[in-house]
């Protein structure tokens, strides 16, 4: 009776998570809404009334200005569809504890165990030293050892990358006890000591260890960089592994090698433990069969992969999976996840919790535009505000069954016990043996892994469609947004990978759009209509880059013919264009500075979005739709995670980079001396007239979106400008096409 008492008075029954509505802004939003809507329609209603007749000049330019219109609208309708919806999740961990019972021991026995996927494929493009770091903070989780597992999936099937995480392994066991005595945040090694460089000398108390350990750190990532610097493992430490031996076949390679699995702690031992005594987390390396003759599906085959290995050896209930370069930056998250999943309200429901995707280079002005506040604080949140937040690929728990293709079931009790889902019994040798067998190329023939089991194959972007098949399933899914980022990564410090990776981000994204996967289409009865039209901001990437690429290009051109496509300042028509314009900006400006953006990284959004909607998602549109007509194959571009001291200098200081030859930077520099020699020209041709008044100043904030494209095709000589090949191109370009509007004119 005195236990129950505790229970009760200890939050027994409380919920474990909350879900508040926001009200306040809501009312000046729906505002600002009606506002924009109607304005919307006064411009559809002047474009259909002043549309010039068949055969006068300018007929095509005006159907074309109206279509981009209507589609501008359209889209905006869309992105407003979860800006009605404001929510926020709060968790409440200390609840969790008191929940189950006040002494810590009993508390720590009902928790679940948990296993953490982290992906790697490349060691050129994902330094070892990096992965290892990653690892490192997933098994220092404040989460008990024996109910935790971390695994690395190696795609690149490197000897090095084993060498990395047998180093780690050693290291781990002085790193989580300093963890969990001086409280470490992050921890990640890398991220810790670079963020806490004059701790040592600041705590007297905590010196000498610190120096200790940073010192043991340094010497691990000196090993293994001078490892990666030779291409081979020291003979010496291959003679004491018998794990090297995988390699000793000269005929291993990245894309053609065995099943290799090596439990590298074995966290069921009592043996395993740390420098105090504790015990550690289980610790496995994973590589994937690979054959050239069988396709492996990317990362999708990589993580179903680990589905099953990890079934074989530990068998947790809740999977959370991570990038290679994305650590956690909060030992808490695991036990707020938890609270979603451990509701007993509404927690049978749950198939995966998603935290955003953060990065720890971002610099104060965003120059690229990595990070979008408003995706994160607003649109995310207000789609998850659904239960039907998307599954994003990286710091996401994952409920198993639901991953593995389960239908949800109100009747079916969870199973958070540990004991009963693992070989407890079984030695080393025979769990790596027959996870081996499930990791085999020939394991997935003729079944449904990839189709309605694990994570889907056939797009750039599984885990959009991996999450809106469970939530088909009829499980619910949630995004959470913690104040202090729980995951971290590196984003992409050029312009060059940054536009590669959105263009792959795109092309998968309308591929579902186009597909059966639609979330227009499917999920009907289990995903709400307001969460499905949420998915489509992204998913319409692709095809929003027509309408802008029109509006960028002609209305220049246009210019130059003396053809006016906006009503002349003064007149009653030009002003829902410009209520629009400063409405629409206004409020963006201030939706970003609310979520915490400077107003110079607001303006540098701006530019990004140009140039993204012009260039790769363009690009990705194009190939979305030779993919569909089965003239081109789905690709998967690896984004580095390495940069050269010149580029990181120049990222440093927030200049953008230019230095490439594809034909992305021909597209920006040529739009940008289109609208640059269009503004010139129609300037010089007509003066200060007012019925072209609207396209020179489409056309000036263009040329003043493009600034850094001018300073780089005509001033700078650095490294990062313009090759000279892409400034002929583009001036030859953007020549012919404003000589073509001159004798058109």
């Amino acid at each position: 009776m005195a236990v129950e008492s505790r229970e009760r008075g200890g939050g027994q029954g409380l919920p474990l998570f909350e879900t508040k509505k926001l009200g306040g802004a809501r009312i000046g939003h729906k505002v600002f809404a009606a506002t924009i809507l109607g304005c919307l329609g006064w411009i559809w209603v002047y474009r259909s009334l002043h549309l010039p007749r068949p055969g006068e000049k300018g007929r095509w330019a005006w159907v074309g200005m109206f279509v981009a219109e209507v589609l501008f609208g359209l889209y905006w309708v869309v992105t407003q569809s979860v800006r009605w919806n404001a929510v926020c999740q709060y968790p409440f961990k200390e609840r969790l504890s008191q929940r189950s019972c006040p002494i810590r021991c009993r508390y720590e026995n009902d928790l679940p165990a948990v296993d953490v996927f982290v992906c790697t494929a490349d060691p050129e493009a994902e330094p070892p030293a990096m992965v290892v770091s990653t690892v490192l903070s997933a098994m220092s989780f404040n989460y008990p050892p024996e109910k935790l597992s971390v695994y690395l999936s190696d795609d690149g099937g490197s000897a090095l990358t084993f060498y990395a995480l047998l180093e780690a392994s050693k290291f781990s066991k002085c790193w989580i006890p300093f963890c969990k005595k001086f409280k470490a945040e992050p921890r990640s090694p890398g991220a810790y000591f670079a963020s806490h460089s004059d701790m040592g000398r600041e705590d007297a108390t905590a010196g000498e260890e610190w120096f200790a350990t940073r010192k043991l750190y340094e010497d691990m990532k000196h090993r293994i960089e001078e490892a990666m610097e030779r291409g081979s493992v020291p003979m010496e430490v291959k003679e004491q592994h018998e794990g090297f031996s995988e390699w000793n076949n000269p005929t291993v390679t990245k894309r053609d090698h065995q099943s290799i699995v090596k439990i590298v702690i074995d966290g069921r031992q009592g043996d395993a433990v740390d420098d105090v005594g504790c015990r550690l987390p289980t610790l496995v390396y994973l590589a994937r069969e690979k054959r050239p003759q069988c396709p492996h599906n990317f990362k999708a085959g990589s993580m179903n992969a680990l589905i099953r290995v990890s079934s074989v050896i530990s068998n947790a209930p809740v999977i959370l999976n991570l990038d290679c370069d994305m650590y956690s930056n909060d030992s808490d998250s695991v036990r707020d996840a938890l609270c979603f999943f451990m509701d007993e309200e509404r927690g049978h429901q749950m198939g995966f919790v998603q935290y955003p995707q953060n990065f720890d280079n971002i610099t104060k002005n965003d120059i690229y535009f990595n990070v979008s506040r408003v995706t994160n604080e607003i649109e995310l949140r207000e789609v998850g505000g659904y239960e039907a937040a998307p599954y994003c690929g990286t710091g996401c728990f994952h409920r198993r069954e639901s991953l593995c293709g389960r239908q949800y079931s109100r009747d079916r009790e969870p199973e958070w016990s540990c004991e009963a889902r693992t070989r407890r019994d079984e030695t080393v040798e025979r769990l790596e043996e027959d996870s081996k067998l499930v990791a085999d190329c020939s394991y997935e023939k003729g079944s449904q892994w990839g189709k309605e089991m694990g994570v889907s194959y056939g797009n750039a972007v599984e885990d959009i469609v991996t999450g809106l098949r469970i939530l088909s399933r009829g499980w619910r899914s949630v995004y959470y947004n913690p104040k202090r980022e729980a995951f971290l990564g590196v984003a992409p410090n050029t312009l060059d990978l940054s536009l590669v990776q959105f263009k792959r981000w795109s092309e998968g994204m309308f591929q579902i759009f186009i597909s059966k996967y639609c979330p227009l289409a499917i999920g009907h009865g289990h995903i709400p209509f307001g969460a499905r039209l949420g998915y489509c901001i992204y998913l319409l990437w692709a095809p929003l880059s027509l309408p802008t690429l029109f509006y960028v290009a002609v209305p220049p051109v246009c210019l130059l013919r003396g053809v006016s496509l906006f009503p002349r300042v003064g007149s009653p028509w030009f002003v829902p264009f410009a209520c629009v314009f400063l409405a629409r900006n206004a409020y963006s400006l201030a939706e970003a500075v609310s979520c915490g953006a400077t107003p110079r990284a607001w303006w540098n959004a701006q530019r990004m979005l140009l140039i993204r909607r012009t260039t790769a998602f363009f690009f990705a549109f194009a190939d979305a739709v030779l993919n569909r007509l089965g003239l081109s194959q789905i690709a998967f571009d690896l984004t580095v995670k390495v940069a050269t001291e010149d580029t990181a200098a120049r990222y440093e200081k927030e200049i953008m980079d230019f230095s490439g030859s594809s034909m992305m930077f021909v597209s920006i520099a040529t739009l940008a001396l289109l609208n640059l020699f269009c503004l010139v020209g129609g300037m010089m041709k007509f003066g200060v007239d007012f019925k072209f008044t609207g396209q020179m100043v489409l056309g000036g904030l263009v040329v003043l979106l493009n600034s850094p494209v001018y300073h780089a095709l005509f001033i700078r000589r650095d490294k990062g400008c313009f090759l000279a090949s892409v400034v002929f191109k583009s001036s030859v370009l953007a020549s012919v096409a404003c000589l073509i509007g001159n004798l058109m004119g």
